[in-house]
Order: structure tokens, then C-alpha cells, then sequence
């Protein structure tokens, strides 16, 4: 039987996966307190099961999958929706053209939270369908559905240009 990792694993496992978990988090919410309560609240529920965790490689992935559960109990609130005006948007974390970054983020905050997931983890943490199907716990049917909704709302609010028709077409 192997044994658990250990509490300084953890710690180092926190340091190397922040970075991406926060990325993916603020693309979900648009809003980086609240990416980073979400950050914290997955880890500590990581923490929580870290007994139960056999090998280091597969904590990412248990954390992701933690973290997006977590945002969809969150997306499910019915004070989630509350808008809060800013005078300033938020500068996103990375995107390719850095001209098309509020755009794309004002996009993405048009999508529905379940197709605003589906698009992050396929296009920006680069999971294939089944992977994705797995961290949200859905069928891949579903997010290949989600993916092809969520394509088409973004080419009508961001144009061919930068929603190409070939982007999602076969990609798995």
C-alpha cells in the first residue's frame, strides 16, 4: 500500500498549482477576489481529502475537478448574479492579442457559467473532451453541445475574426 502524501507535499503542491487554478478561476468569475476564494476554497477541500490523495499527479486534477464542483454549487446561489459596478475593469491574467483582453472577458462573462467553464478548461487549460466531461462531471455529449453554444455566442459577440469558424471544429 503506498502512503498518502505528506503535509510539506501539500505545500509544495499549493505553490506549483496556485498560479494555473487562479487563471482558470478568474476566467470563470471575471472577479479576482472572488477567483481567489475559489482558489482557496478547492484547496482546502484538497486538503480536507489529502489522506485519501495516492499519488502527487493526480492532485492537480483532483483540485481542478474540486474547484470547478465548488464554482457550480457557487453558480447555483441565487445571489451569485448580483452585479457590482466598477468604474475599471480588470486587467485578465493572459490572453494571445493583449488589445483583445477586455473583449474576450466581457465575452466570456456574457456565456452561461456551465459553457463559460466547458470553454476555459478546453481552450485555455487545454483539456480534451472527456477530460473536461470529468472535471465538471458531466457527459462528453454535453460538453461537446456546450462547447459548439458557447463557440457560436462568442462569433456573435466577438465576430469570425477572432472566433474563427474552424476553432472547435475537431477537437477532442
Amino acid at each position: 500500500m503506498t502512503r498518502p502524501p505528506t503535509d510539506a507535499q501539500f505545500s509544495e503542491f499549493v505553490h506549483a498549482t496556485w498560479p494555473s487554478l487562479y487563471r482558470t478561476a478568474y476566467l470563470l468569475l471575471g472577479d479576482h477576489a472572488e477567483a481567489e476564494d475559489l482558489v482557496q476554497t478547492a484547496l482546502a477541500k484538497t486538503y480536507a481529502a489529502w489522506p485519501r490523495v495516492r499519488t502527487l499527479e493526480a492532485a492537480p486534477g483532483y483540485a481542478r475537478t474540486t474547484m470547478m464542483n465548488t464554482a457550480a454549487s457557487w453558480f447555483r446561489r441565487r445571489s451569485w448574479r448580483n452585479e457590482r459596478p466598477t468604474e475599471v475593469l480588470p486587467e485578465p491574467a493572459y490572453v494571445t492579442d493583449p488589445s483583445l483582453r477586455p473583449t474576450v472577458v466581457d465575452a466570456l462573462a456574457h456565456l452561461a457559467p456551465r459553457q463559460r467553464a466547458v470553454i476555459v478548461l478546453r481552450y485555455y487549460d487545454d483539456l480534451g473532451v472527456a477530460d473536461t466531461a470529468h472535471a465538471l462531471g458531466i457527459s462528453e455529449g454535453t460538453v461537446k453541445s456546450q462547447t459548439s453554444d458557447a463557440l457560436a455566442r462568442l462569433r456573435a459577440l466577438l465576430g469570425d475574426s477572432v472566433v474563427p469558424q474552424t476553432l472547435g471544429a475537431h477537437r477532442d
